[in-house]
């Protein structure tokens, strides 16, 4: 299985679920429940919407990922999707915006209060996140395998 075969199974399931407006609607709301700082709200959409990313990875696209050769195991980070394994090397697509030393902007994920101001991706982001996630297990020539916004809808 090639990486455009294998992101194009990963886009195709995520829409098959749910369309990339209903994925970005999520989002927007979990952003603005922790805005506003409603634990309620929060603890009402943040279960869903990251067993949602995580069911799709980890059930629907069992048979992508076996065929490329990419194990599947839990996520170790608060916001991460999945932990992606081959030929030693191991990546966790997230749902959320890191800096370059790998914290959380303008937020640390295991302290709830400094949640309200991380940065969740949108659909689009994310994707293009996972692609780029994808990309070190493939030995294909260097080619922009990220998809506009448009394509992702």
């Amino acid at each position: 299985m090639t990486l455009n075969e294998t992101l194009a199974h990963l886009r195709a399931a995520h829409l098959m679920v749910r369309d990339a407006g209903e994925w970005d609607g999520l989002t927007a709301a979990l952003g603005s429940a922790y805005t506003a700082g409603d634990e309620d709200l929060i603890e009402q959409l943040r279960p869903p919407f990251l067993q949602s990313w995580r069911t799709v990875t980890g059930y629907v696209l069992r048979d992508t990922f076996d065929a490329a050769g990419i194990a599947v195991t839990e996520p170790g980070h608060p916001w991460g999707i999945a932990t992606l394994t081959a030929n030693g090397i191991s990546v966790e697509p997230l749902l959320c915006l890191l800096n370059e030393v790998g914290e959380e902007v303008h937020g640390n994920p295991f302290d709830t209060a400094g949640l309200e101001n991380t940065r969740l991706l949108t659909f689009a982001e994310a994707m293009n996140h996972y692609a780029d996630c994808l990309a070190p297990f493939f030995d294909e020539p260097a080619v922009d395998h990220r998809a506009p916004a448009a394509e992702l809808s």
